[in-house]
C-alpha cells in the first residue's frame, strides 16, 4: 500500500513538474521582468528606447550577433528587433509584445508601481501582466534556445516595441517597423498578446486563440444651433440636440452578427458553463440564432460586445459662460466594429440612429482595419497538444478581442497575427491599465515554460 502510495505521488509530481522551467531559467526570467518593469516607459515621462537598450544588451551578451540584435525607431520610441537564425526551410514567426505602459497615479497604488513587488502570490507593477511579462518571457526564452544551441526551420524574430497603448500613435511601433524596417520582421505568421488561459475558481477551463480583434473607430458629432442669453432661452439648444443624439445612440443597439471566431467561442463556452448562460451560448451558436437568447447574453456587456458592433459616447465638450447658450456642442463617440463590417455602413448607420440633420457625425482619423486571422492547423495541433500537457481538460477556444492590440497592424499588412500567451487568471481578474495591476506568479512561470515549448515546436516543427 505504501509503495502504491508513493507511486501515485511520484506520478502527481512529475505531472505538476511537467510545466515547471528549470530553476536558473526561473531566475533569468524574473531578473529580466524585473528590470522591464524597473525602466519607467510611460509615454509622458519615459522611454521605450532604455527598455529595449537593456534587453538588446542582454541578448548580446548571451551570444547573440551585433547584425541580429538591433533597436530601432524615434528618440524615446525605440523598438527591438532581434533575430535567432534558422534554416531558412520555412519563412520565419515573429513574436511580438508591447515595452510601453499605461500612465498611472503612484499615490493611487498599495506598492510602487515602478517596482516589482511579489506578495500574496502575484506579482505587483504597471505592465506586470500588460505587456512586460510576455516581454520578458520571449527575451528569456531567446536565451535559452541560443544556450541550447537551437538551429530551427525557421528564424525566430522578435519584436519589442512603442506607444502600443496610444491609439492611432505616429509613433507606434509596430506600425512604425513595417513601414520603415518590414524586411526586418517580415514572417508567415505571429505570436502577440492576448488569448490567455481562462480559470474557474483556479482550474483552467479554456486556453484561448484570439484569431481576430474589433475596428476601433472613433466619430466627433457635432450640434448647432443659434446660442444667445441664458435668460431667454430658447426650446432647443445645442446641448439638448446632442444630448438627444447621444440618448438615441444608447437605446438602438447595432444588429447581433456573429464571425467565425465568435461562433466557435460560444459553442465551446456553452459547453464549458453551466445554467442559462450555457443554454444561451448554445442556442445563438445554432443557425438560426435564438434571438431571445441573445438578447439576454447582450445584457452582459462583456457578451453584449462578442455580440455585435458597439459605439458609446467617451468625451463631452460644450458652452463657454455660466450665462451663455453655446451656438455648438461636441461628443466623441468610439464604436468597435466587428471584423469584416463596413466601417462606412456602421457611418451611415450611425448617422440614421441621430437622425437629425442639425447633428453632424464626422470620423475622426482613418481606421486601421484588421482582417481576421485564418486559425493554421499547424498552431492549432501544436496548442492542442501542450494544453493537454500544461492544463489537462481545458478546451481550445477561438475567440475575438473587443479591445485593441498592435495584431492589426500586421494582420493589415497581410501578416496572420494570433494573440496567444499562456497566461492564466480568472476571468474577474484583470486589472491591466488599473490600480494594484498585477499577474499570479503561478501563471508567469507557467507561461514561461509553455511559450517555450510553442514556439520551439512552431519553429522547430516538434
Amino acid at each position: 500500500m505504501r509503495r502504491a502510495i508513493i507511486a501515485i505521488v511520484f506520478v502527481l509530481f512529475a505531472a505538476t513538474a511537467v510545466a515547471q522551467p528549470p530553476v536558473a531559467h526561473q531566475q533569468l526570467a524574473r531578473e529580466i521582468y524585473k528590470e522591464l518593469i524597473e525602466i519607467n516607459t510611460t509615454a509622458s515621462s519615459g522611454s521605450t528606447t532604455a527598455a529595449a537598450e537593456a534587453m538588446a544588451k542582454r541578448l548580446r551578451e548571451a551570444g547573440f550577433p551585433v547584425a541580429d540584435v538591433q533597436v530601432l525607431g524615434p528618440e524615446r520610441k525605440g523598438n527591438l528587433v532581434a533575430r535567432l537564425q534558422g534554416t531558412d526551410a520555412r519563412r520565419p514567426m515573429l513574436l511580438l509584445a508591447h515595452l510601453d505602459v499605461v500612465e498611472v497615479r503612484r499615490d493611487e497604488w498599495s506598492v510602487d508601481p515602478f517596482k516589482l513587488t511579489e506578495k500574496d502570490g502575484y506579482f505587483f507593477a504597471r505592465g506586470s501582466s500588460d505587456d512586460k511579462a510576455m516581454a520578458a518571457i520571449f527575451v528569456a526564452n531567446l536565451i535559452r534556445y541560443k544556450q541550447e544551441k537551437l538551429v530551427p526551420d525557421r528564424d525566430i524574430i522578435l519584436a519589442l516595441t512603442a506607444d502600443e497603448e496610444i491609439e492611432n500613435s505616429p509613433t507606434n511601433g509596430i506600425d512604425w517597423l513595417l513601414k520603415h524596417h518590414r524586411q526586418l520582421i517580415d514572417a508567415e505568421f505571429a505570436l502577440n498578446e492576448g488569448g490567455g488561459v481562462m480559470l474557474k475558481n483556479g482550474k483552467a477551463i479554456a486556453n484561448r486563440l484570439q484569431a481576430s480583434e474589433k475596428i476601433s473607430v472613433t466619430y466627433r458629432l457635432e450640434a448647432k444651433y443659434p446660442g444667445g442669453h441664458s435668460a431667454v432661452p430658447g426650446r432647443e439648444t445645442s446641448i439638448y440636440l446632442l444630448a438627444d443624439a447621444l440618448t438615441r445612440i444608447s437605446r438602438n443597439a447595432f444588429p447581433v452578427k456573429l464571425t467565425q471566431a465568435t461562433r466557435g467561442y460560444f459553442e465551446k463556452m456553452g459547453a464549458l458553463e453551466s445554467g442559462q448562460d450555457a443554454e444561451d451560448m448554445r442556442a445563438i451558436a445554432r443557425d438560426p440564432m435564438d434571438t431571445s437568447a441573445a438578447s439576454r447574453l447582450s445584457t452582459r456587456p462583456s457578451y453584449n460586445a462578442q455580440l455585435r458592433t458597439t459605439c458609446v459616447a467617451t468625451r463631452l465638450e460644450a458652452g463657454q459662460a455660466l450665462n451663455a447658450v453655446p451656438q455648438t456642442a461636441h461628443a466623441i463617440v468610439n464604436c468597435r466594429v466587428l471584423p469584416g463590417e463596413s466601417v462606412a455602413e456602421v457611418q451611415q448607420r450611425l448617422a440614421e440612429i441621430v437622425g437629425s440633420d442639425k447633428v453632424s457625425v464626422t470620423p475622426i482619423g482613418s481606421p486601421t482595419l484588421s482582417p481576421p486571422s485564418p486559425l493554421r492547423p499547424e498552431l492549432v495541433r501544436a496548442i492542442e497538444r501542450l494544453t493537454g500537457e500544461f492544463w489537462p481538460g481545458a478546451a481550445i477556444v477561438p475567440s475575438m478581442s473587443a479591445g485593441m492590440t498592435d495584431s492589426r497592424y500586421l494582420r493589415s499588412a497581410g501578416i496572420p497575427a494570433y494573440g496567444h500567451s499562456g497566461l492564466a487568471s480568472e476571468p474577474n481578474e484583470n486589472r491591466a491599465h488599473g490600480i494594484d495591476e498585477r499577474l499570479s506568479v503561478k501563471s508567469f512561470y507557467d507561461g514561461l515554460e509553455y511559450l517555450y515549448k510553442l514556439v520551439k515546436t512552431l519553429a522547430s516543427g516538434e
